[in-house]
This record gives structure tokens, sequence and C-alpha cells, in this order.
């Protein structure tokens, strides 16, 4: 069975109230009273009403001011509202209106009057509860949707990153076959960008996309790809051309990673004084993720066993380093690297093992 509709009576006169109570309870109204503009306020936050017939005139509060307020608050502004006053005057009947009153009743309160005004609001009240729920419930359900649209973004970004960070192992599996190259150079270049100040979005960009530096290694033939010892000329233009064939391999993807990832293939082996490749750009015609990629890819090479080198020491890599800034580097990107010195040796640390998962694992980045 429906609970009964309650209603607060309003009135400082306690025959107004026993009079509408008489009324209103063979109707099956549950009826609350109040004798002021305060105790109807009160009454209101405590019981939450269907609806208020409330007196104008009173002591302290008056009708006004108590309509005032109901209607002000989120909270009781859907409850109807219908004025019991004795006052005919247009200009308390239009201040009424303003103050956000619903109907209103004259005293002394007719019966059938009385019966209709509280059906017809009480059918107002229904509908506004009807259409709250049903957003509150529309909401709801959109909500849930939407943390399921993004688990499943989330596990296809996941997949997407697991399969770049697969084939840029791949593209560098004869030269770096345990893949904690990449995963050492992208964290050291995510790393890197967040102490310049890039924002967070930037940065786990930088971190997903420059695993793909040297994509086009895949291109470059094995004799040369291998060989123990230094490069002839002609050897050293072939392996040159991977930048290119990275950009190759990459151009015209949709995804923010694969754009980057072509600029970063591109750009990283140019050199701050115009003296890199295949370019020649320099100083800040050259983008600031391929400078960033730049000295984390050497950093790593340096302080890796490659075919034509033992590794170097951190010292001698840092010492390297330092001599490349304002020629081979950009200076910002030195300083920035060396004010993270700790973190560095900590991903270095880290990426040694050949068993660790494919899957980016970051160290001081919020991906």
């Amino acid at each position: 069975m429906d609970q009964a509709k309650k209603i607060l009576v309003v009135d400082d006169d306690p025959r107004n109230r026993e009079l509408l109570e008489a009324l209103l309870t063979p109707l099956g109204y549950q009826t609350l009273m109040a004798e002021n503009g305060e105790d109807a306020l009160e009454q209101v936050r405590l019981h939450a009403p269907d609806l208020i017939l409330l007196d104008v005139m009173m002591p302290g509060l008056d009708g006004f001011e108590v309509t005032r307020r109901l209607k002000g608050d989120e909270r009781t502004r859907s409850i109807p509202v219908v004025m019991v006053t004795a006052l005919q005057n247009v200009e308390h009947r239009i201040e009424a209106l303003e103050a956000g009153a619903n109907d209103f009743m004259s005293k002394p309160v007719d019966r059938a009057e009385l019966q209709a005004t509280v059906q017809s609001q009480m059918q107002v009240k229904a509908y506004h509860d009807h259409m709250k729920n049903y957003q509150e419930e529309l909401e709801a359900e959109v909500a849930q949707r939407t943390r399921q649209l993004n688990n499943t973004l989330a596990k296809l970004q996941v997949a997407s990153l697991d399969t770049i960070c697969r084939l840029s192992r791949a593209a560098e599996y004869k030269d770096d076959d345990t893949g904690a190259h990449i995963k050492r150079m992208s964290n050291y270049s995510a790393m890197v960008a967040r102490q310049m100040g890039l924002n967070d979005k930037v940065v786990e960009t930088i971190l997903y996309a420059s695993p793909m530096h040297d994509v086009g290694k895949i291109g470059t033939p094995d004799h040369i790809l291998l060989k123990p010892g230094k490069l002839d000329p002609e050897e050293w233009v072939v392996m040159k051309q991977h930048t290119t064939i990275g950009g190759k391999i990459l151009e015209g993807a949709d995804s923010g990673f694969l754009k980057l990832a072509e600029v970063i293939a591109l750009t990283h082996h140019e050199k701050w004084d115009g003296n890199g490749y295949p370019r020649g750009l320099k100083a800040t015609e050259i983008p600031l993720a391929g400078r960033i990629v730049a000295i984390a890819d050497v950093f790593d090479a340096l302080t890796s066993k490659r075919p034509y080198k033992e590794a170097f020491s951190v010292e001698k890599s840092y010492q390297i380093i330092r001599e490349g800034r304002g020629n081979h580097f950009d200076p910002a990107v030195v300083d920035a690297f060396f004010a993270i010195q700790d973190e560095l040796l900590s991903v270095k640390e880290k990426y040694t093992d050949e068993g660790q998962s494919l899957l980016f694992q970051t160290v001081g980045v919020t991906s």
C-alpha cells in the first residue's frame, strides 16, 4: 500500500490548523503542523512534506519569507506551496507569486476548493518527482556506461601500447634482444620531459612514442647493423637512412602516439649545432621531442654494450653528454637531464632483466 502523502499545515491560529486537518484526514493525507515560519522550516527539514499549506500573516517569519527560503533551497524548491490567506489585495498576490508560491486559497477554506487544489498540486509534485527520479536514473546509467567505456578504452590503450612495445622490440631485436633499451630510453625521455615542465599528456605521449625512434632499423642490412667495428662512409650513409625509413613507416597515422613517433624517428639524430641528420636541422628547428629523445637515446647507448663497443661507465657517459651541451644537445635538455640523475639511474637499474614484462612500467612518471 502506498504511504500517505504528507501535507504541512502552517498557521499561527490553532483553530485554522485543526480545521484543515479535519478536512484533509478523510481524504487520506497525513497532516503535519507548524505554528510559525521557523517551525515550518524545521518541519520541512525533518519530514520533507509533499505539499505545504501556508498562512501569510504570521509573527516572526511571514509566509512570503518562508516561501522565498523554501524556493531558494535546491533541496526544498520542488515542494508545492499553496498560500492560504484572507488577503485579497492584488499586490499581496503578486508578492506571493514573486516569492515562488504555486497557488492560492482564500480563507475561510472551502472543502471542494481545498480538495481540488491539493489534488492538482499533488499531481504536479508527483510529475516533478517522476522526472527527477528519471533524470537521476538516466545520469546513473550514463555514468555507468561512461565507466564501462573508459574501462574498455583503457584496455584498448594497454593492448595498443603493448603492441607498440613489442613491435619496437622487434625492430631492435638484433641490436638489443632483451628489449630493455626501449624501456630505459622511453622512461628517460618521459622523465626529462616532465623535468622541463611539459604537461602530463605530453609526457605520456613521449613515453609511448619514443620506443619507436629506431623502427626504421628494420630496413638496415644486418651486416651494417651488427658490424663490430666502425662503419665506412658508404655503410654510414645506409645506416643514417633508418631515420627516414622510420618516418615513412609511421607517416599518415591518426594516433597521437604514432604522429609523435614519426617526428621522433625523423629528428632524434639531429644536433643542436646543425650537424646531425637526416635534414641538418639546427637549434629549435628540431622539435622538442626529438631533442629530448636524442639525449635519452645517447645516454642509453653510451652506458650499454653494443656490437661495436663495450659499455661506458656512467661518469664517462655524463662527461660525453656535458661536452655535447650546446653542440650535440639542446642546453636546456642537458640541464634537465642532469637535474634528475638519481631518477635516471633508478630506471637504468630497473630495466636490465630479460624476463620483465613488455608493458611499459614507469619510474617517477605518471601515465
